[in-house]
C-alpha cells in the first residue's frame, strides 16, 4: 500500500473535526457512566448476600437489567434506541445523538466494573466498620470508595477505551467521529491511506487513555 500524504492533507479539516467529535462522544458518555454507573455498581455490591444492605430482590432485578443491556450488541442497541434518541435530541444522527446510545451502553458496563472493584476489598475491613456502628453511607463513603479507588479508576480507563471503539462503530450509521470519517473517506472511496490514518489515530488515542489511566491508578493506590 502506497501512503499518499496529499490525501491526508486534503481531509485534514475533516480529520480534525472528527477527532474532536470522538472526544465529545466519549466525554459525554463517560461522564454519564460515572454519574449513573457508579451508584448502580455500589448498589449491586452492597445488596449482595452477607453484606450490610443485603436485598436479594433489588440485587436480582438490577443485575438482570444490567446484564440485559450488556448482552445487546452496540449496533443493535443504537437502532433500538432511535425513538428514544429522537425524542431526547431531536435527531438520530450526529455525535450528540450517538452519545445517547453510548451512554446507555457504558452505564451497565461501568457498573459491573465498579462492582468487581468493590469485591476485591478485604471483607474484614467492611466487617470492622459494621462492628463499630458505622452507618451504610459512612461505610460506602469512608471505606468502600477509598479502598476500591484504584480499581474504579482502572474501570473508568477500560470504559473510556471501550467507548472509543463503540464511537467508531457509531460512525457506521451516521454517528460522526473518526469511524464516520473512515467509512465515508476510506471505505466508500477505497482510500487505504485514509483508513490507515484513522486506525493510527484511534490506536494513539487508546494508548494515551491507557497510559493516563494506569498512571493515575498507581498514584492513588496506597496499598
Amino acid at each position: 500500500m502506497m501512503f499518499d500524504f496529499s490525501s491526508v492533507i486534503e481531509i485534514l479539516p475533516d480529520l480534525n473535526k472528527s477527532f474532536f467529535q470522538t472526544l465529545y462522544m466519549v466525554g459525554i458518555s463517560l461522564a454519564a457512566a460515572i454519574v449513573v454507573g457508579l451508584p448502580i455498581g455500589i448498589v449491586l455490591f452492597v445488596t449482595d448476600r452477607g453484606l450490610f444492605l443485603e436485598n436479594v430482590a433489588v440485587k436480582n432485578i438490577l443485575g438482570f437489567i444490567v446484564n440485559m443491556i450488556r448482552s445487546i450488541p452496540f449496533i443493535i442497541l443504537m437502532v433500538l434506541l432511535f425513538p428514544f434518541t429522537k425524542m431526547l435530541t431531536g435527531t438520530t444522527i450526529g455525535p450528540t445523538a450517538a452519545s445517547v446510545s453510548l451512554s446507555v451502553a457504558a452505564i451497565p458496563f461501568f457498573a459491573r466494573l465498579v462492582e468487581q472493584a468493590l469485591r476485591e476489598i478485604d471483607k474484614g475491613v467492611i466487617e470492622a466498620a459494621v462492628s463499630i456502628g458505622a452507618t451504610p453511607w459512612m461505610i460506602i463513603k469512608d471505606v468502600l470508595l477509598p479502598e476500591a479507588k484504584p480499581g474504579i479508576i482502572q474501570g473508568i480507563n477500560i470504559t473510556a477505551i471501550s467507548l472509543v471503539a463503540y464511537s467508531a462503530m457509531a460512525g457506521i450509521i451516521g454517528g460522526g467521529g473518526i469511524g464516520d470519517l473512515a467509512i465515508r473517506f476510506g471505505y466508500n472511496r477505497y482510500d487505504d491511506t485514509i483508513m490507515f490514518t484513522t486506525v493510527v489515530i484511534l490506536i494513539c488515542l487508546v494508548q494515551l487513555i491507557q497510559y493516563g489511566g494506569d498512571f493515575i491508578a498507581k498514584k492513588v493506590d496506597k496499598r
